[in-house]
């Protein structure tokens, strides 16, 4: 008859996947290989599954005859003679193997454990060590150690291994993609969604449990040290990415320096170029936890987080303008109208966008013929000698291998008669566009003409991501932009996808002998702003309208945009701020709106809580002043303190001038 103890070890064996370097590593050690080495240092974030290795490690080292020394950091005293009590047959019996799990509750002893106490190991002897932290760069970086020494960080389990271990826990297999969503890699989030799973519903959909919820904010993020560390988790659970601006910004904190570190220093959060993130472990438990917990909570602090990526997207460098985009969108993944049309993450991840080099024609045209053929690729030929500059590559980060490539054509009216005769889509985006609504002089149709991904083509992937988010961050800052196309060959599928995002036009058009679908949006009958909030919230009530029909929404965006103006006559003169109540009766509605804006402006002196915010405007706009940095300078402040007073000045200007728009000068 098997003891308990072996009945244990046989199960958490059979349960057991992956860490396939670690076990073998460990094996080679067991078995006395000269260059295995004799301490190894496992860390990662909670629930990463360090627990559930050190005890298959200790099955092994059982199995092999081995004494065995099992400590947890949680209970170790503060003195060291208990703990080198508690570990003596370390340095006493040959073969020993020291574990100590949590070792982030007792770091503390780390200077003594490799100064002083693990040289005096008893021959044969190993030593496992696994908390969240890494160890001492001091220890890593002594070369006496540089062999003896094995530091692994556990990162989360591959697709694979995670349906492997939801195969073994048999969860049922209509329900295991819901919880690898949820889940992730992470082995604790897996392991209980398995658990929460058996004695679900049968048919129901798999969501995780209140239980479930609560022991995975233990496990994954540990204890909070204050109501406004929560608040800083709950935002970078939300955001695509964290950075200490974002966090100043949404929660008006006045420490957001130091709580932006201590999100630095969480074993689950990464940090990137962009700003920190959550693994995904973290960030699902984090979000369904607040939803759970407090749903108005969760909605508000996306809404602030939404808010600020619009003010971001109004007033971003144009380089920034497509991520804080792709950063918006990604906040409202759950939303149905974006899951049907972008994917995020996927393993496409590793592509970035790129100018196209003059080089690469000559694959971009092989592109073009494998997946559309060749008179679409004579088509290609034609653009690239026309607008070279409308063209992108994505290629692979690993690499740099082109994968995909799309086109971007700009049309003014009216458009030259070499392109209309070249290119029947673009020939039937222009009837259309002059049948529905004519283009005016000065103003100009845009359209996605190619989107060439020979791997996934025409459905959504990362390419298509990248892209539109560069089409939405070029539509909100373009000038005099009319009608706005997409092309797409399955123009059935897409006419499903697209549903609420873009009017399907009804124009199909042939080139050699495929059909293809133009999807539209005049982007002067909706406000480019106006359309992000409804395509991010399909529950938004209508925003409320001014006496000329203009929502609030729109009326700020016409504002900055014609301080942005100012100094081009021919554009201020077309602004949508002169379509507004502001100037209805005027007879001079241009000039009337010049001497009402610098009015208005001056006006925000009269309160001293407006005078720093009225010079910022005057300076940005109004003195000549050729960039944002150049008024910084000339009024001798720092470019982020500038900043904030031009931000205060726009949203006190457009309160007061909205004010007028709704009840006159009266």
């Amino acid at each position: 008859m098997h003891s308990l103890g072996a009945r244990l070890s046989t199960a958490r064996a059979r349960a057991f996947v992956g860490r396939e370097i670690e076990l073998d590593c460990f094996g080679k050690a067991l078995h006395g290989d000269v260059d295995a080495p004799f301490v190894f240092w496992l860390f990662g974030p909670g629930g990463i599954g360090k627990s559930a290795l050190l005890r298959r490690l200790g099955d092994r080292a059982r199995a092999e005859g081995r004494v065995l020394v099992e400590l947890d950091g949680r209970f170790l005293g503060r003195d060291p003679a208990d703990f080198e009590e508690a570990a003596d047959a370390f340095v006493s019996v040959p073969g020993t193997v020291l574990f100590i799990d949590s070792f982030e509750h007792c770091q503390w002893l780390e200077s003594r454990l490799w100064q002083r106490f693990l040289p005096r190991a008893a021959p044969g002897a190993l030593v496992v060590v696994a908390g969240r932290l890494a160890p001492l760069p001091q220890w890593t970086a002594d070369p006496a150690w540089a062999g003896l020494l094995q530091v692994r960080e556990l990162r989360p389990l591959s697709g694979g291994e995670a349906g492997a271990l939801l195969e073994a826990a048999s969860v049922r297999p209509e329900r295991r993609d819901a919880v690898l969503r949820f889940a992730g890699g992470n082995p604790l989030a897996l392991t209980l969604a398995a658990a929460a799973d058996s004695v679900g519903r049968v048919g129901s959909e798999w969501a995780p449990s209140a239980e479930v919820l609560r022991t995975l904010v233990a496990g994954l993020v540990g204890e909070v040290p204050s109501a406004a560390h929560r608040r800083a988790l709950e935002v970078a659970a939300q955001a695509h990415a964290t950075t200490e601006e974002l966090l100043a910004a949404v929660l008006a904190e006045q420490d957001a320096s130091g709580l932006f570190q201590w999100l630095r220093e969480l074993p689950f959060v990464e940090s990137t170029p962009l700003g920190l993130y959550p693994h995904d472990a973290a960030r699902e438990t984090l979000m369904a936890d607040l939803r759970w917990r407090a749903p108005t909570t969760f909605q508000a602090m996306r809404q602030r987080l939404a808010e600020e990526y619009l003010r971001l997207l109004r007033e971003a460098r144009p380089e920034r303008v497509r991520a804080v985009t792709d950063d918006l969108f990604y906040l409202f993944r759950d939303v149905q109208k974006l899951q049907r049309t972008r994917v995020w993450v996927s393993a496409e991840e590793d592509l970035y966008e790129d100018v196209l080099d003059i080089e690469d024609h000559g694959l971009v045209l092989s592109m073009a013929k494998q997946a559309e053929g060749p008179e679409s690729a004579e088509l290609v030929r034609h653009w690239l000698t026309r607008q070279p500059q409308g063209f992108s590559v994505f290629r692979l980060i690993s690499s740099g291998r082109i994968v995909a490539f799309t086109t971007r054509l700009v049309l003014p009216a009216p458009p030259d008669v070499t392109d209309i005769d070249t290119d029947p889509v673009v020939a039937a985006a222009w009837r259309y566009s002059q049948e529905t609504a004519p283009v005016r002089p000065g103003e100009h149709i845009a359209m996605t003409r190619f989107s060439i991904y020979p791997d996934r083509y025409q459905v959504p992937s990362r390419v298509i991501d990248l892209s539109n988010s560069r089409v939405q961050a070029e539509a909100m800052r373009a000038r005099g932009r009319a009608h706005g196309f997409l092309v797409y060959h399955d123009h059935t599928a897409w006419a499903e996808r697209l549903q609420g995002v873009l009017a399907d036009s009804g124009v199909r058009c042939d080139v050699g002998g495929r059909e293809y679908g133009l999807f539209t949006i005049d982007w002067r009958k909706i406000p480019v702003e106006k359309w992000i909030r409804h395509l991010i919230d399909a529950t938004e009530m209508p925003p409320l309208s001014g006496p000329s029909g203009t929502p609030r929404p729109a009326f700020d965006q016409a504002v900055r945009e014609a301080l942005q103006l100012w100094r081009d006559p021919g554009a201020f003169a077309a602004c949508a701020l002169l379509r507004t109540r502001l100037v209805a009766d005027c007879d001079d509605p241009v000039q009337d709106l010049k001497d009402l804006l610098r009015q208005a402006v001056e006006a925000l002196a009269a309160d001293p809580r407006g005078v720093r915010a009225k010079e910022a405007l005057a300076t940005a706009f109004f003195s000549g002043a050729p960039t944002q940095e150049a008024a910084a300078r000339r009024l001798g402040l720092p470019y982020g303190t500038f900043r904030r007073h031009l931000r205060q000045g726009l949203d006190l200007l457009c309160a007061s001038l909205w004010e007028r728009e709704l009840y006159g000068t009266n």
